[in-house]
C-alpha cells in the first residue's frame, strides 16, 4: 500500500501527507487539527509568534487533537538578527510605502525596537513544549537544538530547495527532509543557494533521492492523485500540500484570499520580494505590479516584512485583494475542496485510483 512509507511510520500518521505550514498568521489550530484528525500531519507556522504565543498555540492544538502535529519556525539567516537600517534608510522605505498606508487609512510606522520575534526564545519554547514534530525552513538549527530535540523525542523536519541544502540537512541528522520545488507557493526557503536557482519538484526530488538516505517529503505543485503519484515515483516517501489547504475554510486566510486562489488569476504566479524582502511565489495583483519596479530598492527581511505587515492586515480586514500578499503555488488551478477533511480523503482516494490505473497498464 502506497501509504505505508518511512515518512508515515516516523510521523505516526495514517498517511504520508503533511499540511504545509503557513506564515504571517495564515495558519490556524483548527486547520492543523483537522488534518491530523483526518490522518495527515497538521502544521502550524509560528515564526511570527512570541514564545508565549507559541505555548498557547501548542496547548490549544493538544486540546483539539491527540494526533501528531508540527510547529514550524524560520531559522535566521547569517547576519539577519543584527540587521538594523539607518534612520534614513528606514524613512526611505516608509516613504516608498507611504501611498499604500494613506490609501488604507493607516498611520505611518516609526522605528521599532525589533523587526522580528526572538528566534532563540521561540526555540526554547518548542523544546519545553515538546510538540511531536518541529519543522523549520531557511536553515538548520544548531547542533545543540537538534540534540535536544532527539533527547526529548521531538521529530525534526528541515526544508531543502536544492541538493546542497538536502545534503547539509542529512549531515546535521534531521529525521525528515522536505524537498521544496520552485512550484511551491509562499516563501522560497533557500539558505545555501539563491532562491531564484531552485529547481522544480520533478527535478529536485530524484536528485535528492539519489544522494540522501533520509526520507523525503515532496513539496511544490502537489494538489491531486496525479501529483502525489508522481512524487512517489520520483523517490519521495511523502508529500506536503500547502496551497490547497490554504484554500480550505479552516485556514486563517481571509475570504478574499481564498476566493483569489480559485480565480483565473491564480494561474499567473511569480516570485517576488516586494512584500517581505525575501522571494516568495504569489498571484500577481496591483501591489505586486506597482512595487515590482522598486524591487531592488526594497530592504531585506525582516525589515520589509515588518513594514508591510500592517498593510497586509488592513487589506485583509477591508477585503482588498489588490493589496494582499496572495501566496500560491503553480497548481492552484487544481483546487476543488473547501474542507480539510474532504481534501485529505480526496488525496488518499485519488492517489490510490491513479496508482491502480498505472498498475493496470
Amino acid at each position: 500500500m502506497w501509504t505505508d512509507t518511512r515518512v508515515a511510520r516516523k510521523l505516526g500518521t495514517r498517511l504520508p501527507l503533511v499540511q504545509g505550514p503557513f506564515g504571517g498568521g495564515m495558519s490556524s489550530t483548527r486547520l492543523a487539527a483537522a488534518v491530523s484528525e483526518a490522518g495527515g500531519l497538521g502544521s502550524f507556522g509560528a515564526h511570527h509568534l512570541s514564545a508565549e504565543n507559541i505555548e498557547a498555540t501548542v496547548r490549544e492544538l493538544r486540546g483539539l487533537t491527540s494526533r501528531p502535529f508540527a510547529i514550524n519556525l524560520w531559522v535566521p539567516l547569517e547576519g539577519e538578527k543584527a540587521l538594523r537600517p539607518t534612520p534614513a534608510e528606514f524613512q526611505a522605505a516608509v516613504d516608498r510605502l507611504g501611498p499604500w498606508y494613506d490609501e488604507l487609512g493607516l498611520a505611518r510606522p516609526t522605528y521599532p525596537g525589533a523587526f522580528s520575534q526572538d528566534y532563540e526564545a521561540q526555540v526554547e519554547a518548542v523544546l519545553a513544549l515538546k510538540p511531536p514534530v518541529f519543522s523549520f525552513i531557511f536553515g538548520i538549527p544548531s547542533a545543540r537544538v537538534l540534540e535536544a530535540c532527539r533527547a526529548a523525542g521531538i521529530l525534526t523536519a528541515g526544508t531543502a530547495t536544492n541538493v546542497d541544502e538536502g545534503l547539509a540537512l542529512e549531515a546535521a541528522g534531521v529525521d525528515l527532509i522536505v524537498a521544496s520545488g520552485s512550484e511551491a507557493g509562499g516563501h522560497r526557503a533557500s539558505f545555501l543557494r539563491p532562491a531564484e536557482e531552485s529547481p522544480a519538484t520533478t527535478a529536485l526530488v530524484p536528485q535528492l533521492a539519489d544522494r540522501v538516505k533520509t526520507p523525503l517529503i515532496a513539496s511544490g505543485g502537489i494538489a491531486d492523485g496525479r501529483t502525489v503519484a508522481t512524487a512517489l515515483a520520483l523517490g519521495a516517501e511523502g508529500v506536503q500540500v500547502g496551497t490547497a489547504f490554504l484554500a480550505c475554510e479552516e485556514s486563517n486566510a481571509s475570504d478574499v484570499y481564498r476566493q483569489a486562489l480559485r480565480q483565473e488569476s491564480a494561474r499567473g504566479t511569480v516570485l517576488t520580494r516586494v512584500f517581505s524582502g525575501r522571494y516568495a511565489r504569489g498571484i500577481k495583483n496591483r501591489f505586486l505590479r506597482e512595487m515590482t519596479p522598486h524591487e531592488r530598492e526594497v530592504p531585506p527581511y525582516p525589515v520589509q516584512n515588518w513594514l508591510t505587515q500592517p498593510l497586509r492586515q488592513a487589506a485583509a480586514r477591508q477585503g482588498r485583494e489588490d493589496l494582499l500578499s496572495l501566496w500560491a503555488g503553480q497548481n492552484a488551478p487544481l483546487i476543488r475542496h473547501t474542507r480539510a477533511s474532504a481534501l485529505v480523503t480526496f488525496l488518499e482516494e485519488d492517489t490510490t485510483r491513479v496508482l491502480g490505473r498505472l498498475a493496470a497498464l
